[in-house]
């Protein structure tokens, strides 16, 4: 799972420049904290819609939008990288392929590449001040949604049960198939059949992200001096990641009780940490005052 974190980061960050040179930043006024507000009815709002399809029992509705959100986004992957008919061609053959064969290996490969550019967008439209505001929001939301309201808990179950690319699966044994697994199948005695993989939402990958391909971005404009790490990171980036990586370790620990877990408030406030501790180190301002263009 670590490794799909690391993975998701690297092509992100990778995807940002030409993204962001062919336009596909979200908003114009990428400073704007309400562009943070209008995303975060979004997500309420959709959330709310799947909880609605799920209580109604008409998850095909549900696996429709979501496999259309997922291979749009893909689209826009590839058109960042390869001339629009190749990209139209790999996204429909994509398409039939998470529609007819939704193996776990297919729904990890499809994740990294959707969670990486999904963040590479997100990155791109907002700066560090409206990042962190929304990461923080997110985190806020995900301790009320999986402890107090418990509905997450209930959306994340009956997702699964779709077979979409929205997680990361790693089989506990070689004999492991996603699509068979019968995800409301129950023992005798009540409990939950023991499940033959490890599963972590594709959100806890791509939230904490979004900062590290923001200050990425952003930074270098203020601070057109700031050293890069590997040629292309700046520090505070960096750092983010690794302290993604490290709020990552701290959740697993806590996940070994063996009940759910919001992960955003560990993967998030790692993400943060890290990035306040590389904007220090490097003597910059955490907020940085971004040059009018």
């Amino acid at each position: 799972m670590a490794g799909f974190i690391i993975l998701v980061q690297v092509l992100a960050l990778t995807m940002a420049a030409p993204m962001e040179a062919s336009g596909m930043q979200a908003f114009e006024d990428t400073s704007s904290v309400w562009n943070v507000v209008w995303y975060i009815v979004v997500i309420l709002l959709f959330t709310a819609f799947i909880l609605f399809i799920i209580k109604t029992n008409k998850k095909y509705i549900l696996h429709a939008v979501i496999l259309f959100a997922v291979v749009a986004t893909m689209y826009y992957v590839l058109i960042a990288f390869i001339p629009v008919v190749p990209a139209i061609i790999l996204t429909l053959a994509l398409a039939a392929l998470l529609y007819k064969f939704p193996e776990w290996y297919v729904i990890d490969v499809t994740g990294v590449l959707v969670g990486a550019g999904a963040s590479a967008i997100f990155g791109i439209s907002f700066e560090v001040l409206p990042t962190i505001i929304f990461l923080i929001l997110l985190m806020v939301y995900d301790i009320i949604s999986v402890y107090k309201t418990k509905h997450m808990i209930t959306l994340a179950e009956g997702v699964m049960e779709l077979h979409v690319p929205i997680l990361f699966v790693v089989p506990k044994r070689k004999d492991y198939s996603f699509v068979k697994h019968d995800f409301s199948k129950k023992l005798d005695d009540g409990e939950e059949e023991e499940r033959g993989a490890f599963f972590m939402g594709l959100g806890d990958a791509v939230m904490p992200t979004i900062l590290v391909v923001s200050a990425n971005v952003f930074l270098p404009l203020a601070y057109p001096d700031l050293p890069l790490l590997f040629g292309s990171v700046v520090l505070p980036a960096f750092l983010a990641a690794v302290g993604t990586l490290i709020g990552y370790a701290v959740l697993m620990v806590v996940v070994m009780g063996g009940k759910p877990q919001a992960g955003l408030p560990f993967l998030n406030t790692g993400a943060i940490l890290g990035y306040v501790a590389g904007c220090l180190i490097a003597g910059i301002s955490v907020i940085p005052a971004m040059p009018v263009v």
